[in-house]
């Protein structure tokens, strides 16, 4: 170290002073002698036991926030190599079945029949399926939707199972049996495709060899609370620099379950519908790339959705796509790291991408480790922590908040400056999903089973609609308590920082007594809302006025 440093000062001599000082710092704290001729502070096993772990798990956390980097690096590297137009149109349109996956939507059913009845293409050669599940009075508005549709003329049919064996996967292979179309577009119940969307997407299937186009996601509201904002950051920086990275650098990508359309031979081939994991989307994307096919990615069509505005289904979305993604790691990256027509940096990309959520227990461990860390660090010096935590702790948080405007600079290249006051909600909201998200993990590590929970919706499109909690309400469940516990912590830790006069951890400290106590104090607020405040979408529904 001490020739790193001599090697350093003599390397910068325009700056020799400031690295002389650099230099007698670290000497000076490292090497000050004690009454008995021994270092003031001395390092030892018990220190040891809570250093190593301390630093492995921040240099983890920093290898997977370096990969943020990466992705801004590979999107501007590879910018001119984005799909304009398809190199070919077809002179006799293929045959599309679109596919309606639901579950217990009563409030957005109607409103997604609507929309995909008015996509532009033609009557016969255009299928439409709604896909029920359900168990509620979704059953009857999605009748009701249907017979409203094929009355008016469009070729649509309502397929209700009762055993849910498969959950969406099953629901998506079951349509396929009966389905007529070469080319299967698939949309969620909370989204509204716009009327172009097929005929922006369909001609770039005279490629032979492409096998899926996936759209980006809009939001109808995104401005509703802060809350909806912070989601439209986090999508957003998927959309734009995940996708848009991956596939400009040519790397794998996955489909994201809607707002997109599939050749039917690629679903084929790359083995179906399977759902044995909860990201059945991402599982097949990379078994279909394996098997050869090509997939696009179109960002600029917009494909609109509608954002939770519940902090509790928020958290159970997110959840089921961690435990997803990793699910898919278990059972992808075995056979991809076997493939030898599979490069080195497409195997490493699909290590970040599917294995990136075991970093929710490794904060959770993070937060164990924390105060006692600090205290230890503490007495061996300022500048110690200096030159080793920052550095780590910059690369494994602060490349969050750098990623995110990034995107919001690429799609809102006039107004993105609008988001930086959002930043420190988004690493907060991040750090507080941390404990549902480290149970997901932890299920998918262990091989534990769950059933496929679904993101409930209220059709909440402007500010003056309002959610019912009286239908679709969740347990709120232990979640919270842990949540604002660890908040507690964290605030005792600030404290404790303060009083050692440690004020460069201040920041991220408080970003950890933010994150906690807002998803744990909001998830409660929210779960026991009173059912009075139920109030015009129920309504409507009762009153069979579309909702």
């Amino acid at each position: 170290m001490i020739a790193a440093l001599n090697t350093l000062a003599i390397g910068f001599a325009p700056h020799s002073s400031l690295w002389q000082y650099v230099r007698q710092q670290w000497l000076n704290q490292t090497f000050t002698k004690g009454p008995a001729g021994l270092p003031l502070y001395q390092l030892n096993g018990f220190d040891l036991s809570l250093l190593i772990p301390y630093f492995l798990v921040l240099s983890i956390l920093a290898f997977y926030g370096f990969h943020r980097y990466v992705l801004v690096y590979v999107y501007y590297r590879n910018r001119n190599r984005r799909a304009t137009d398809p190199a070919a149109r077809f002179a006799e349109l293929p045959r599309v079945t679109v596919q309606l996956p639901i579950y217990n939507e009563r409030f957005v059913v109607d409103r997604l029949v609507e929309a995909v009845c008015q996509l532009n293409y033609p009557a016969d050669k255009l299928e439409i399926q709604v896909l029920d599940d359900s168990t509620d009075d979704t059953v009857e508005v999605a009748r009701t939707a249907v017979a409203r549709a094929h009355a008016q003329g469009h070729a649509i049919s309502y397929h209700h199972r009762t055993n849910r064996n498969g959950f969406k996967a099953g629901a998506l292979r079951a349509g396929m049996e009966v389905a007529s179309g070469e080319l299967i577009a698939i949309f969620d119940a909370d989204f509204v495709p716009p009327p172009d969307f097929l005929q922006r997407t369909v001609h770039f299937f005279t490629d032979p060899k492409l096998g899926m186009v996936q759209t980006r996601w809009g939001y109808i509201n995104r401005d509703y609370s802060w809350l909806t904002r912070v989601e439209s950051i986090l999508l957003d920086g998927h959309f734009i620099l995940e996708h848009g990275g991956r596939y400009r650098a040519g790397l794998f990508f996955n489909f994201n379950g809607t707002a997109g359309i599939w050749r039917r031979q690629a679903i084929e081939d790359g083995g179906g519908w399977q759902h044995d994991t909860l990201t059945e989307d991402t599982d097949l994307s990379y078994r279909a790339q394996l098997a050869g096919w090509r997939f696009l990615y179109l960002p600029e069509v917009e494909c609109p959705s509608e954002l939770p505005v519940d902090m509790n289904a928020f958290k159970v979305q997110q959840a089921r796509w961690a435990k997803g993604l990793i699910q898919t790691s278990r059972k992808i990256l075995p056979r991809m790291m076997r493939r030898a027509d599979v490069s080195p940096r497409e195997k490493l990309e699909a290590w970040w991408h599917l294995t990136a959520n075991i970093s929710y227990p490794l904060m959770i461990v993070l937060c164990i480790l924390l105060l006692p860390a600090m205290i230890v660090r503490f007495y061996q010096g300022w500048f110690q922590m200096l030159y080793l935590d920052l550095p780590l702790f910059i690369a494994a948080t602060m490349s969050v908040s750098s990623f995110y405007l990034v995107a919001q600079r690429e799609l809102y290249p006039r107004a993105w400056k609008s988001a930086l006051v959002f930043m420190p909600l988004v690493m907060a909201i991040g750090i507080g999903l941390t404990v549902t998200n480290t149970r997901a993990v932890l299920e998918a590590l262990f091989g534990i089973r769950s059933s496929f929970q679904r993101t409930p919706k209220f059709r909440i499109e402007t500010r003056q609609d309002r959610a019912t909690h009286a239908t679709y309400r969740r347990k709120i469940g232990w979640s919270p308590v842990i949540e604002l516990a660890l908040g507690t912590i964290f605030a005792w830790v600030t404290i404790y920082a303060i009083q050692n006069e440690n004020y460069l951890t201040l920041p991220f400290l408080l970003l950890f007594v933010g994150g906690y106590w807002t998803t744990g104090l909001l998830s409660i607020f929210q779960g026991r809302r009173p059912r009075s405040k139920a109030v015009r979408i129920e309504s409507a529904v009762a009153a069979g006025q579309g909702s």
